[in-house]
């Protein structure tokens, strides 16, 4: 295999040969295009006019006053289709415009990502299907009926768990018969070369914002940056904006599922070992035998038992670290976040509020903490009420 798009020892591309040169021609289209002024410009323009960026830094007073130290949300949740995913799809579907391709398919977990590639679909006038496991389909529902308004065909799969690492199965045989006319929007910063690239640098105008806004609201940089981890691309998204800077402290959340070793989890860098999977190596959640394990999350956005190969050399090195929040703190956050600042959070983002309620007496006061917020919570609330019914 060749030694392309490695981070440390993890990335490449592990994929069958009929799709090495669709991935060579999607990468030479990225550096082609990423920097050529007029690309830049249409995708600055939408953007601002079509997707509402910038996104705003919001300091959480009651939710701070909660935990005892202050915690900034970075508005991902105020997006044009109520998560972060818009970024990505958007710069991916204008690459698929200026590459001639005349279909999209993608897929889904929580569906934000399906519904930000149905959008730009709709956009840009190109036929779209978006790969979805049965048992996601059911828990995300309303997310479903917008893809279908967009005009995007839902594809049910049925095999495995019904979940987000089916959906990129099929999808990937899907797109290995469609390569010429079809482009594969890949949804977070996992997957074959040159995919961790490509959503990086897409979601990379998180992390530019955050550090901005941090310096001019607040006069500084923050003492820690946390965000949920799945996939992993939100959590590059704001951290690449703070790598660099060692004194800030990079946390990202993963999902404990009903709790991490009673079986059930989600938590690749916290429980996983190095393996292959979706023509990338990085931590996995395998057994004794090399199989991978079935996952269990609240949270269908990070119900994936791989992770992007960037975060697998962050852990490594040291720079950022990786825990994971239960499902039931992940409801109890959910739950303060929207009773003390009237913001519902999406169960993904939440277990990055999880975790911080888990600090609560063990950091200084005076400490700053952002938080990406990296979606809405509309669509889990008949999760939320199915697991905390409210009282009459």
């Amino acid at each position: 295999m060749k030694y392309k798009g490695r981070f440390g020892d993890y990335g490449g591309f592990y994929v069958p040969e009929v799709l090495i040169p669709v991935l060579e021609e999607l990468e030479e289209a990225f550096y082609r295009f990423y920097e050529d002024a007029q690309f830049v410009a249409e995708l600055a323009q939408l953007s601002r006019d079509y997707s509402g960026r910038p996104s705003p830094l919001y300091h959480a007073k009651r939710f701070s006053e909660h935990v005892g130290f202050e915690v900034y949300l970075k508005r991902e949740d105020l997006l044009h289709g109520g998560a972060h995913k818009v970024n990505n799809s958007l710069g991916q579907g204008l690459l698929a415009k200026y590459m001639h391709k005349t279909k999209l398919i993608a897929e889904t977990g929580a569906g934000q990502h399906g519904l930000a590639t149905a959008m730009i679909g709709a956009l840009f006038g190109m036929e779209t299907k978006i790969f979805m496991g049965v048992t996601d389909i059911e828990r995300q529902s309303v997310n479903v009926h917008k893809m279908r308004l967009c005009g995007a065909q839902v594809v049910p799969i049925e095999g495995g768990t019904g979940t987000l690492k089916d959906a990129i199965n099929d999808a990937l045989r899907y797109w290995t018969a469609h390569v010429t006319d079809t482009f594969y929007l890949f949804g977070s910063a996992c997957g074959p070369h040159p995919y961790p690239t490509i959503v990086k640098h897409f979601q990379s105008c998180i992390g530019k914002e955050a550090r901005q806004q941090c310096i001019e609201q607040i006069g500084r940089l923050p003492e820690m940056v946390v965000a949920c981890v799945g996939g992993g691309s939100n959590a590059i998204g704001i951290f690449s904006g703070f790598v660099e800077d060692k004194d800030v402290r990079l946390v990202g959340v993963e999902a404990g599922g009903v709790g991490v070793g009673r079986g059930l989890h989600a938590a690749t860098l916290v429980a996983g070992r190095v393996g292959i999977l979706h023509g990338a190596k990085a931590y996995l959640l395998q057994d004794e035998q090399g199989q991978v394990c079935e996952t269990e999350s609240v949270s269908a956005g990070l119900d994936y038992p791989s992770v992007g190969p960037e975060h697998c050399l962050l852990k490594d090195t040291g720079r950022a670290e990786y825990v994971a929040a239960e499902d039931d703190d992940v409801l109890d956050a959910f739950g303060l976040l929207t009773r003390t600042e009237g913001i519902l959070p999406a169960l993904e983002s939440s277990h990055a509020l999880a975790w911080l309620v888990s600090q609560k007496g063990k950091l200084d006061p005076g400490t700053v903490a952002v938080v990406n917020l990296s979606g809405r919570g509309d669509k889990d609330v008949s999760i939320v009420e199915e697991r905390r019914p409210l009282a009459e």
